[in-house]
């Protein structure tokens, strides 16, 4: 497993963010991931994810949206939280920094890229494949759904995979439906899937019971990743 940090840039911003392939499959190319973390930055659950899908034979690229290496304190982060969700216009361009660190990559075959994030690097993955980016999938995790921008028709490229909990208190049903709707509107290949009993972040440990509403859950995050990879081994053209 070969993990390496790579800087890049946006605007003012110095971002610095992770990539991870596993050179002992010697298959030249293969299929690349980039990989959007939470509002909390680019934390320890992201990294694992991300060598994760690595260890499954995918060339993954965890991008920062924050800036440093998406290091910063729960303050910090809050704010420029803040600051992105009133700017779908920013979220897509982040977003499109990060996908070109990834597609550079010479370890990427080419046209054989996936989108997937956390919360609201879920959302952030949305946007890009809203904005028309060549992804052959995008997957949100217990993702924001909400935009300011809903996709046009045929905008969206790829297949969507969003995995929700069922109680989940901060995505609720109504824009759940919302969601749908917008799908049917753009055309898009879609599915939802929702998980009885489980809330918000039910992938991340480190988010467990910090406020009502997020908790982790193991039995719905393993699930959730046999759903991704299944979509994975459906779209891809070359399989690990």
């Amino acid at each position: 497993m070969r993990t390496q940090e790579i800087e890049y840039s946006y605007e003012d911003l110095r971002l610095i963010g992770e990539f991870a392939v596993d050179d002992a499959r010697d298959d030249g190319p293969r299929p690349g991931v980039l990989v959007c973390h939470g509002g909390g930055g680019l934390t320890d659950h992201t990294r694992d994810w991300t060598r994760r899908l690595a260890a499954a034979g995918y060339a993954a690229f965890a991008l920062d949206y924050y800036g440093g290496g998406g290091r910063s304190d729960t303050e910090r982060s809050g704010d420029r939280y803040a600051g992105l969700l009133a700017t779908p216009e920013r979220q897509r361009a982040l977003a499109r920094a990060g996908l070109d660190v990834l597609l550079a990559r010479p370890e990427v075959a080419s046209g054989q890229v996936a989108a997937i994030g956390f919360c609201f690097g879920g959302t952030i993955a949305l946007e890009l494949a809203r904005a028309g980016a060549d992804l052959r999938a995008v997957v949100g995790f217990h993702a924001g759904l909400a935009t300011r921008q809903p996709a046009r028709p045929g905008a969206i490229t790829g297949r969507v995979l969003v995995c929700l909990g069922a109680e989940d208190p901060i995505v609720p049903a109504d824009q759940r439906l919302a969601f749908e709707q917008e799908m049917r509107t753009a055309e898009a290949d879609w599915e939802l899937r929702l998980y009885g009993g489980a809330e918000h972040g039910f992938t991340d440990p480190i988010t467990d019971g910090i406020i009502p509403g997020v908790r982790y859950d193991q039995r719905t995050a393993d699930r959730a990743w046999t759903a991704m990879i299944n979509l994975f081994t459906e779209v891809f053209e070359t399989r690990p």
